[in-house]
């Protein structure tokens, strides 16, 4: 099984996909102008904007049911395992697929907002399926797309949180696997089957806490070796870029690596990230995009890079030799396997007693709120494949085959979780990529109509139809209330020629 993932992992992960993650980046990075640079103190204050209701959630809301996603076990174990096979240099290139991700962030965000609708509770639902049916045209591709994210967030990628937790569980506190096993199922289970309220509000609740925590926690003992930083950023741009007489081998692994752990951490162009920021209820579709660009901030350049230049610092990693796998280039950590024991021992050999349980704990709380997002993503695109064919079956299958999947990945090695999960995102990374190339032009848009409101002195309110936008009917209801609100009258000429 695992001979026959990494083969497949080996075409769907090959140096086209790097490159085209990195290359639609940079493409819609010039085509924004550098959004993700013009816009950043927006971005921040965009956090707060919006409140829930009872068809969508917050801003905030939306932000931290998408960090559920992307801030989990790639934060941790990810990045220790992209410097063992790329060396430290792999740190830069996941900054690297991180600032040209925050671009890729915005248009995948802001086509779920322009495209999203209301499910038979009236709730908004929205995510790449139905933006490709849409406004690409093409239902099978939407199908396919649905298809793929079911089976990566369903079956592929929780089994590499879970197998996290388990692992994290068991080094530092010695709790057996089919513990972790039981307590993730049970707690999963309650909150997967109290709906997407319930899912937004234990986000908002758990991952600002912890990922603020672990940050703090990073940066004190970044400070305690504050003198080595100088040095450890040296290694990491010598490395990145092959002029490292120690990691010279690997730079083409770097890239690939970097990238690869990056597009798996902050899911920038991945497709998952558009499911929350539909669910958000806004009055610009443009104020979503901006948000979630932030979210991969937060994720590769705040968490990951935590991670990495703790583990960098107290030289608690290993480089493998590209050329034999049983030897290494560097070796600063005996006995331990590559994931999150390389953090936990960094952690803990700076902080006696605390470190590694720390890390479990924060893992924990990171991996799990990760898995409820696949669980949403899922149930999601589940909605979408039945809008027309009722299958009542179908989401409680998913909640029980989740839990299963949970409980199995615990018990399991963790080489197979990850490679399964690798394959589940680089499948999901082709479809969603390609197809945004092809719409990125009302994501644009939007953002020139957002930009020239606010220039107006206006709190931004979108047209659908102003803009181009025709199937879209969500939008005239929504623009009809902010309008009502903000006392504003509707203007459908105001951009034209």
């Amino acid at each position: 099984m695992q001979d026959f993932v990494n083969a497949i992992n080996d075409w769907v992960w090959s140096p086209a996909l790097i490159y085209l993650c990195l290359l639609v980046g940079l493409y819609f990075s010039i085509r924004g102008r550098f959004l993700q640079v013009r816009h950043f103190g927006r971005m921040i204050r965009l956090l707060m904007d919006g409140k829930s209701t009872d068809q969508g959630v917050s801003s905030f809301q939306a932000l931290a049911m998408s960090l559920a996603g992307r801030v989990g076990t790639g934060n941790i174990a990810g990045v220790a395992t992209a410097i063992t096979f790329g060396g430290p240099g792999a740190l830069f290139w996941m900054w690297m697929v991180a600032f040209l991700g925050a671009s890729t962030a915005f248009v995948e965000s802001t086509l779920a907002q322009i495209y999203k609708e209301r499910d038979d509770k009236g709730f908004f639902i929205g995510g790449p399926a139905y933006y490709f049916e849409k406004a690409l045209g093409q239902k099978w591709y939407a199908v396919l797309f649905a298809i793929s994210a079911i089976a990566a967030c369903g079956l592929l990628l929780p089994g590499v949180q879970a197998n996290s937790i388990a692992e994290a569980m068991n080094n530092s506190l010695g709790i057996a696997p089919s513990i972790s096993a039981a307590v993730i199922a049970a707690l999963l289970g309650f909150i997967i089957f109290g709906g997407v309220k319930r899912i937004a509000s234990s986000a908002e609740l758990i991952v600002p806490f912890m990922a603020l925590a672990y940050i703090i926690v990073a940066i004190v003992i970044i400070i305690m070796h504050i003198g080595q930083l100088p040095d450890v950023l040296a290694l990491i741009f010598r490395s990145a870029f092959g002029m490292d007489s120690t990691f010279g081998a690997v730079l083409g692994l770097a890239i690939q690596w970097g990238v690869k752990r990056g597009v798996y951490s902050n899911e920038a162009g991945q497709g998952t990230g558009p499911h929350p920021s539909a669910a958000a209820e806004v009055s610009h579709p443009a104020k979503q995009g901006l948000v979630q660009a932030f979210s991969v901030y937060v994720d590769t350049l705040f968490v990951c890079s935590a991670t990495g230049f703790m583990l960098i610092i107290t030289g608690m990693y290993n480089v493998q030799d590209p050329a034999n796998k049983e030897a290494f280039l560097y070796q600063g950590v005996r006995g331990v396997a590559a994931g999150p024991g390389y953090v936990q021992t960094a952690m803990e050999n700076i902080m006696p007693g605390f470190g590694a349980v720390f890390v479990a704990v924060a893992l924990f709380f990171f991996a799990f709120t990760t898995i409820m997002a696949y669980y949403y993503i899922a149930e999601t695109n589940i909605r979408y494949l039945t809008r027309t064919v009722k299958l009542n079956w179908a989401i409680p299958v998913l909640k029980v085959v989740i839990l299963f999947v949970v409980i199995y990945s615990c018990l399991k090695t963790a080489d197979l979780a990850w490679a399964l999960g690798d394959l589940g995102v680089g499948l999901m990374a082709w479809l969603n990529i390609i197809g945004i190339l092809f719409l990125q032009k009302p994501a644009f848009a939007a953002l020139r109509d957002y930009e020239a409101q606010i220039k107006q002195g206006k709190d931004p309110i979108y047209d659908a139809r102003a803009n181009g936008v025709h199937n879209a009917p969500v939008w005239d209801e929504i623009s009809a209330k902010y309008r009502k609100e903000f006392g504003e009258h509707p203007n459908h000429d105001r951009f034209a020629p």
